[in-house]
Parts: structure tokens; C-alpha cells; sequence
């Protein structure tokens, strides 16, 4: 079988070669999940040196090594099956699960020397590799537990950020008279202020608060900005006001009811 396998399948392409891998790796998977039982029985530590060995169609094997050598392709760890009994069977699985991880990747790899890949496809292969989790995680449960802590974590970040953008909403809401200081260039801005970034003075149409070149204020009463220049106003008065009304505002007459 491992020689059929070898003479008929020869992945020449990144695709190909992730193929192959995904292949050999299912099989394997399922020798130490669902097929464990039989697996286990298989592992007479009576018999010699055996192998676990996964193929591209999905299929695995419990066999003696290949007799030429050196051999098609790169060997998977040798007498598993010697260890089967003196350890717990939990801590023997996960040991074959690291070793079958390290033998599918110098598989993969050994493609990828023979067909001449470059830097960038080697990259590329291994970075599709790096997707999946490795049988020892699957074996051991440590993909099923990341997943969920990953799925866990998102979802708090989307509730975080959607707690974030109502606040925002509140807080623009309740504002009394605001100030806006120049900053450093280097400072940058933040949130709320590219917000305003449409923003003009009401008295003078100047450019909004984003430029944040001088100081402006914020009327409460027709919600405008205007630069405290030209509207009179200093910083420190500002500072001293509750809520500011400017000029406009505090001309208009009462209405008569």
C-alpha cells in the first residue's frame, strides 16, 4: 500500500501538496479518535517496530517500516507500539499524535524540496499548514478549547465595541460648552474629533476643530462651533462657563407666547 501510494501520488504544486497533507492528516486523525479501539489493538508492543502511517485518501495503516533505504519519502516514528503498555493510554496517544504532527510536515516539506519550491512557496505552504490544527491539539482537545476561547473573545471585542460606540453617543448627547485646544501635529486625533471633521466656525466658516490650529467652543443652544476669536472668547472664561450661548443666540428676542 505505502508504495502504491508513493508511485501513483506525487503533489507538484503548493495546492497539491496541502492536499496531500490534509489527506495524510485525516487519516491519522481518525487512527487516534474514532478508529482508536482498532488502533490501539493493532499496537501489539509484541510485535516489531511499527509505524502509524497516513495516506491521501484519508485511509491509515499500522505497518512496519520500508524495507529499502533510504526510503520514497521520509519515515513516520518507529516502535510506537512498544510504549503502548507502559503508559497511560491518554499520555501514549498524544506521544503518537506529536510524532505523526512532525512526520507530516517533513512529508510535506520533502514535495516541496523535490519540485523545486522557493522561498515564497515554501512560505505559502507552510502558512497554509499553520491553519489547521495539529493532531495533538485535536487528540488532547486543544483545538476544540481554543476555538472556543477564540469565539469567546470576538464576541466580547463586538459587545466591547458596540459599549463603546453607545457611550460615545450618550456623552455627545449631555455636552455642555466644550473647548478645543491646539495640539501637536504628532498627537494626532481622536475619535470624536474626526467626528468633527466637517465642522466650520459659525461666525467665519473657517475650517472645523480638526485642524485644532487655535481654540474653538461649542454653543449649547444652536450646537455650532465658532473660534474663540471670533466670538471674543478666552480660554479661561471659557473654562468658567456651564453652558456657553453665543453671540446669535443671546440676541435673539424672546418669542411672545
Amino acid at each position: 500500500m505505502k508504495g502504491a501510494d508513493v508511485a501513483l501520488y506525487n503533489p507538484r504544486t503548493v495546492e497539491e501538496v496541502f492536499r496531500d497533507f490534509k489527506g495524510r492528516r485525516s487519516g491519522m486523525i481518525k487512527a487516534l479518535t474514532s478508529d482508536v479501539e482498532k488502533f490501539f489493538q493493532m499496537c501489539d508492543p509484541e510485535k516489531e517496530n511499527l509505524s502509524l502511517y497516513g495516506y491521501p485518501s484519508e485511509q491509515w495503516e499500522v505497518n512496519l517500516p520500508a524495507e529499502e533505504v533510504p526510503p520514497e519519502l521520509p519515515e513516520p516514528a518507529l516502535g510506537i507500539n512498544f510504549a503502548r503498555d507502559g503508559m497511560a493510554e491518554k499520555d501514549w496517544l498524544s506521544l503518537v499524535a506529536v510524532h505523526s504532527d512532525a512526520w507530516l510536515v517533513s512529508v510535506a516539506f520533502y514535495f516541496g524540496a523535490r519540485f523545486g519550491f522557493d522561498k515564497a512557496d515554501r512560505k505559502r505552504l507552510f502558512n497554509m499548514i499553520n491553519e489547521l490544527p495539529t493532531i495533538f491539539e485535536v487528540v488532547t482537545g486543544t483545538a476544540k478549547k481554543q476555538a472556543k476561547e477564540k469565539s469567546s473573545s470576538n464576541h466580547g471585542s463586538n459587545k466591547s465595541k458596540s459599549n463603546s460606540k453607545a457611550q460615545r453617543g450618550s456623552e455627545s448627547q449631555g455636552r455642555h460648552s466644550e473647548v478645543l485646544q491646539p495640539k501637536d501635529e504628532d498627537e494626532g486625533l481622536d475619535e470624536e474629533e474626526e467626528d468633527e471633521r466637517e465642522e466650520t466656525c459659525g461666525a467665519c466658516g473657517g475650517g472645523g476643530p480638526s485642524s485644532l490650529d487655535e481654540p474653538w467652543i461649542f454653543c449649547d443652544f444652536c450646537e455650532t462651533w465658532f473660534h474663540m476669536k471670533c466670538v471674543k472668547m478666552t480660554p479661561a472664561r471659557a473654562k468658567q462657563i456651564k453652558q456657553y450661548k453665543c453671540p446669535s443666540c443671546s440676541n435673539k428676542r424672546a418669542r411672545p407666547d
